[in-house]
């Protein structure tokens, strides 16, 4: 028998993040992975910190009985409590462990969300370029991913927004600092994002998804969003910030003002365990925990931008200067020679019809750079370079890039 016809579909246009490392793991074989510049995937090369493994020795060695067994499928009472207190520090507000549902990551997270406020047709709101699992992971509950286009400086277009709300509007997402622009979206503009949504009458959701949120530069802070909106929830995970992309745990937050409070965190609970997540992983959970003040040495990814971006300024590729995340967002070139801007002024850029993105990071592959189509963003004519890779990597691809665009 034949497989899903929505899976089927899907599998046609499955993400380009993947098939982008894929492709670059089968470049590494056949050249070596010192010659290959894989900025594809945004999998944190540094180490987590060294709090992470004293705790997990700890944790390790202990012989508690029922450490390693089912809990409630909220998570642990004391875990959820640790986060709450992390939550309230962040958001600005007071609320306790029963506003906390761990999670499996925040892809688990969201999806855990989506299951519990969405009925077939409701839409959800997203601002473009967004990351790309976000439209399947709506879909999985009968939902539809509404696009609307960001400002110029990647930062939120509340108009747009505006335009967009419907009867059907069930949430709009947000995600700061952003993937793929790594814009950090100002107190200001949530403060209006959340009068916006108020005066709607309705009062749709507001889903902040943070798991980048401890991963910012040059001063830049990611404002509260649960202070600033009562219907807001927040979704994160320490897949970033701990450098834990593969221990799969996170934790939705919910805002002490949400209406139908208890029925909500009820719907994530139970979502959480008919998705087949069952709970967040035990041993993940209590060392997360003890580390709600720890995070990775953010000043190795602010070198390793700056290195990036002097090489594709060098290159003539213009992009937009990231406050925060992990990713530098790309102009595709122009094919004529020397019409490239240079800089981080491609934000600000007037329009102009879009370059092939898709055949641009064909061509990158020839001199061993794999980046991500911009079109698999929603934004067309720009590519993702993912800077979290080691630093004589981006320092040796400098000849590549310039050699790529002087061919294209």
């Amino acid at each position: 028998m034949p497989v899903a016809l929505a899976i089927k579909e899907a599998l046609g246009s499955q993400s380009m993040i993947r098939k982008m490392f894929e492709e670059g793991n089968r470049l590494k074989k056949e050249h070596g992975a010192a010659k290959v510049f894989d900025f594809s995937l945004g999998n944190p090369d540094i180490e987590p910190p060294p709090a992470f493994h004293r705790v997990l020795l700890k944790l390790a060695r202990e012989d508690r009985k029922g450490s390693h067994g089912y809990m409630p499928n909220a998570g642990f009472p004391e875990v959820r409590e640790a986060l709450a207190a992390k939550a309230s520090r962040e958001q600005g507000v007071e609320i306790d462990g029963s506003h906390v549902v761990m999670a499996v990551g925040a892809a688990g997270g969201l999806n855990v969300v989506f299951k519990s406020i969405l009925d077939p047709g409701d839409e959800v709101i997203v601002s473009r370029p967004y990351f790309m699992e976000y439209r399947p992971y709506v879909a999985n509950h009968g939902g539809k991913l509404v696009e609307v286009d960001s400002a110029a400086d990647f930062s939120l277009d509340l108009p747009a927004i505006k335009a967009a709300l419907s009867p059907r509007t069930k949430a709009v997402l947000i995600n700061s600092p952003h993937n793929p622009s790594g814009r950090v979206y100002p107190a200001g503009d949530i403060a209006a994002l959340g009068k916006l949504l108020t005066e709607t009458g309705r009062r749709p959701y507001l889903i902040s998804d943070e798991p980048y949120r401890e991963i910012c530069y040059d001063g830049a802070a990611v404002p509260p969003v649960l202070s600033a909106y009562d219907e807001s929830i927040v979704v994160s995970s320490y897949s970033k910030s701990l450098s834990l992309p593969g221990e799969r745990i996170g934790y939705v937050a919910v805002g002490p003002a949400v209406s139908d409070k208890e029925n909500l965190v009820n719907a994530l609970i139970y979502s959480t365990r008919v998705l087949g997540f069952v709970n967040a992983p035990a041993l993940m959970q209590r060392i997360v925990a003890e580390l709600t003040f720890a995070k990775v040495d953010v000043a190795v990814y602010a070198r390793r931008r700056d290195a990036l971006t002097t090489i594709l300024d060098e290159a003539g590729i213009s992009y937009a200067k990231p406050e925060g995340a992990f990713y530098l967002f790309c102009r595709v070139p122009p094919r004529r020679a020397g019409e490239a801007a240079t800089g981080n002024s491609a934000a600000g850029e007037a329009a102009a019809a879009p370059v092939d993105d898709r055949a641009f990071a064909e061509h990158l592959k020839q001199y061993l750079i794999l980046g991500v189509p911009g079109s698999g963003f929603g934004k067309p004519g720009w590519f993702r370079l993912a800077y979290c890779v080691d630093e004589a990597i981006i320092r040796a691809s400098g000849p590549a890039f310039q050699k790529a665009v002087e061919t294209w």
